[in-house]
C-alpha cells in the first residue's frame, strides 16, 4: 500500500532547481552531511517539484571517507562553480588536517564570485582559515569553540545553533544541519514547506539561530540549582584568569564554606577541583586542535608556569602536555 502524502502547494515554482554543492572533507561527520541532503530531498518530495539538486565534490574527485568509516563516491573534483550555487563544506574530526592548501585556494577563488558558502560542523574552521569569515559572525561545534576563538580573532564567534551572516553560513554540528536547511527552505519557499519537511523527519522542535548547541548547565550536570549553575557559568567564562572560590561565593551570596558544601553535595568534588578540570579540558582542546605552544596553552588556561601546568595535566590525564601534543601529531600522520 502506498502511503498517503499531502503535497505542499507553492505560490511560485522556480524555473530550475537551486543547486547545492557539498564538499565533504576527509573524516567528515556523516550525520551533518546526510541530515542536510535529506532535507533537500524531502522538500522536493513534499512539493512534488525539483526545487533542489545537489552534487558531491572533493579533492581528487574520486571518493571520501566519513568519520564513521563509510566511503562515498564523489561526483567530481574541485571544479569551477556558478555564482548561483550554494557551497556547503562538511567537516568532522581532524578538520585541520583535512583543510589542505588546495581546498583553501579553491575556496578563496570560488568565493570571489559572490556565491553563498557554508560550513557544517567543524568546517567553520576551513572557512575561517580561508579568510571567508573575517568580520563575520559564525559558530562551530562546541568542542572546537576554544581553539577557534584563540586562532581567529577577526571572526565573531557565537554559541548559536547556526549563523547566517550575509552569504556565509555556519552550523554547530549534529542536528544543527537540519535547523539551517529548514531555515533555507522556509526563506526560499515558505514556512509551510519547511514545517512539512520537519514533520517527515519527525523533528518536533525547530530551533532558530538564537538557540544554543549545548545543553543547559543544569541539564549537563544533572542538577537544577540556580546558584550552582551561576558559579559554573562564571567559571566557564573565566578560564584564562580564574576567579577565587571566595569571590565566586560572594557573587552568589554564599560563604566559601557553603559553596564548598554545595559542590561536594552535588558534584562530589570541591569548587577548586571542578574549576581545575574545566581549565584542563580547555587546555587539552587547544593542544589537540591548534598549533599553540605549550607555554601559550598554559597561559590561556590560567596557569602561571609551564611546570605547574605540566604537573596538573599529568595528574589528571596521566600524560604530559608535550606527549599529548606529540601523540596528536602522530595520529594525524597516519
Amino acid at each position: 500500500m502506498q502511503p498517503i502524502r499531502q503535497t505542499v502547494k507553492l505560490d511560485t515554482v522556480p524555473l530550475r532547481p537551486k543547486r547545492f554543492v557539498f564538499v565533504p572533507l576527509e573524516g567528515f561527520s556523516l550525520h551533518c552531511f546526510s541530515s542536510a541532503v535529506d532535507c533537500l530531498r524531502i522538500a522536493n518530495r513534499m512539493s512534488n517539484r525539483s526545487l533542489y539538486s545537489w552534487r558531491l565534490l572533493g579533492e581528487g574527485g574520486q571518493e571520501v571517507t566519513s568519520s564513521a568509516g563509510i566511503t562515498f563516491r564523489l561526483d567530481g573534483d574541485l571544479e569551477e562553480l556558478s555564482r548561483e550555487d550554494t557551497m556547503l563544506i562538511c567537516g568532522g574530526i581532524d578538520v585541520r588536517a583535512a583543510t589542505t592548501r588546495r581546498v583553501l585556494g579553491w575556496l578563496r577563488r570560488e568565493a570571489r564570485k559572490g556565491l553563498t558558502v557554508g560550513g557544517l560542523c567543524t568546517a567553520s574552521y576551513t572557512l575561517a582559515a580561508a579568510g571567508l569569515l573575517d568580520g563575520k559572525r559564525a559558530t562551530i561545534h562546541w568542542e572546537n569553540q576554544d581553539s577557534f576563538a584563540e586562532e581567529f580573532d577577526e571572526v565573531t564567534l557565537t554559541k548559536s545553533i547556526f549563523v547566517i551572516d550575509g552569504n556565509r553560513m555556519t552550523t554547530a554540528g549534529g542536528t544543527a544541519s537540519i535547523d539551517l536547511m529548514l531555515k533555507i527552505i522556509a526563506n526560499d519557499h515558505g514556512e509551510e514547506l519547511a514545517n512539512a519537511v520537519a514533520d517527515q523527519l519527525i523533528y518536533s522542535t525547530i530551533r532558530s539561530d538564537q538557540d544554543s548547541p549545548r545543553l543547559s548547565i543544569p541539564t549537563r550536570i544533572g542538577v537544577r540549582h540556580p546558584k550552582l549553575s551561576r558559579v559554573i557559568q562564571m567559571m566557564e567564562a573565566n578560564i584564562e584568569e580564574p576567579i577565587s572560590p571566595s569571590l565566586l561565593a560572594r557573587e552568589v551570596g554564599m560563604s566559601t564554606r557553603q559553596l564548598e558544601r554545595l559542590f561536594r553535595r552535588y558534584l562530589n568534588r570541591s569548587p577548586k577541583r571542578y574549576y581545575m578540570e574545566l581549565r584542563l579540558q580547555k587546555a587539552r582542546n587547544l593542544l589537540m586542535q591548534t598549533d599553540m605552544s605549550v607555554i601559550n596553552v598554559a597561559l590561556a588556561c590560567g596557569f602561571a608556569s609551564p611546570s605547574h601546568f605540566s604537573k596538573c595535566y599529568r595528574a589528571h590525564y596521566d600524560t604530559t602536555p608535550y606527549r599529548e601534543r606529540g601523540s596528536q601529531a602522530a595520529r594525524l600522520s597516519i
